[in-house]
C-alpha cells in the first residue's frame, strides 16, 4: 500500500471511530435519567414497546428510568420463572415490589374466629416467605377479607387485629412486611372489611409490628374518602407502600382528577424511599399507549 493510500485509510478509520464514539456518547446522553420516586410497572404494561418476554420488559423499563417493579401474581409463577425475574432485576439494580400473599373478597377469616379459615391464611403467609426470599421482595399485599353483618364492628376489628398479630410473628424473623390494602366500596369492592386509611392506621397501631404496615392505594382512597395529602400525613408512620392510578378510569396519571404531580412531590418531600406501584391500566392501546404511560410519569415526576 502506498503511503498516501495508507494515510487516507487510517484517517478514514479514525474518522469512523470518532463518529461511532460520538454516536455512542449521544445515545448515552439521551438515555432517560432515573425517576425521583421508585415507580413500579408490571408485566404487560409496556409489552407493546418492549416485547412479550418478561426479561425484555424488565430491561426496557430500566432503560426508561424505572428502578422498581411489582407483580401481584408472582406467587403463582414457577420457581424457574421467579428465579429468572429475580436474577434479571438484581443485575439491573431494580427493587422488587409487592406480590399478593392473601386476598379474598368473599371469606371472613379476619373478622370472625373461624379457626380453620384463620389457619389457612397463616399458611398462605408462611408460603409467601419462601417466595419473598426467592425474588428479593420485602413487601407482600394482604387484604383482610369481607366484613359480616351480624357482628358488631368492634368485635370484627379485634378479631382482625388478633390474626394480624399472628401473621406478624411469622414475618418478623425474616424482616418481611405485609402491607394491608384498604379497597373502595363504591366502584370496585363492596362489602370488604378494610376500606379507609384511618381504619388501617388504627389497626396497624394496635398490631404494633414493623411487619404490619399500610398499602396506600391512591386510586382507591380518592374514591373512598379523598383528602389524600392530609391522610398521607396523618398515617405516615404506618405507611409502607403506595400504589397509583387516576380516577375515574384507573389509568395513568393525568387521565383523571388527581393532581399526581403535587401528590408525588409531597411524598418525595417527606423522604419516602419505598415503591409507588403502578397498579392501573393504560388509557390507550398499542405502542402509543405504552409511551403515554411513560410520558405521564415523566410529567408527574417533574417537580
Amino acid at each position: 500500500m502506498k503511503r498516501r493510500d495508507f494515510i487516507a485509510s487510517s484517517a478514514a478509520a479514525l474518522g469512523a471511530t470518532a463518529v461511532a464514539s460520538q454516536s455512542a456518547s449521544a445515545q448515552e446522553a439521551v438515555k432517560p435519567t432515573p425517576f425521583k420516586l421508585k415507580y413500579a410497572p408490571h408485566f404487560g404494561m409496556l409489552q407493546n414497546l418492549a416485547g412479550g418476554d418478561m426479561v425484555d420488559q424488565l430491561k426496557f423499563a430500566a432503560d426508561q428510568g424505572f428502578t422498581a417493579w411489582e407483580d401481584n401474581g408472582m406467587k403463582g409463577r414457577s420457581k424457574d420463572t421467579q428465579d429468572k425475574i429475580a436474577k434479571t432485576m438484581e443485575s439491573l439494580g431494580m427493587t422488587m415490589g409487592v406480590f399478593v400473599a392473601h386476598a379474598s373478597f368473599g371469606d371472613h377469616a379476619f373478622v370472625t374466629k373461624n379457626k380453620d379459615a384463620r389457619q389457612k391464611v397463616v399458611q398462605e403467609v408462611r408460603d409467601s416467605v419462601e417466595v419473598a426470599k426467592r425474588v428479593n421482595a420485602k413487601w407482600m399485599t394482604v387484604v383482610p377479607d369481607s366484613c359480616v353483618n351480624n357482628l358488631e364492628w368492634g368485635y370484627q376489628t379485634a378479631n382482625c387485629i388478633d390474626l394480624l398479630r399472628e401473621l406478624a410473628e411469622v414475618l418478623e424473623p425474616h424482616g418481611l412486611v405485609m402491607v394491608l390494602e384498604p379497597l373502595n366500596w363504591w366502584a370496585n369492592h363492596p362489602g370488604l372489611f378494610l376500606t379507609k386509611i384511618p381504619q388501617a392506621y388504627e389497626i396497624c397501631r394496635a398490631v404494633n409490628s414493623p411487619s404490619c404496615k399500610i398499602l396506600f392505594d391512591i386510586y382507591h382512597q380518592q374514591i373512598q374518602e379523598g383528602n389524600l395529602i392530609p391522610n398521607i400525613d396523618m398515617a405516615w408512620s404506618e405507611i409502607g407502600y403506595f400504589q397509583c392510578g387516576d380516577n375515574p378510569g384507573r389509568k395513568e396519571p393525568g387521565t383523571g382528577e388527581i393532581n399526581y404531580r403535587n401528590v408525588f412531590k409531597h411524598i418525595h418531600s417527606k423522604g419516602f424511599e419505598g415503591i409507588m406501584g403502578m397498579e392501573h391500566g393504560n388509557s390507550q392501546r398499542g405502542k402509543e399507549g405504552d409511551q403515554a404511560v411513560i410520558d405521564a410519569y415523566r410529567a408527574a415526576d417533574d417537580f
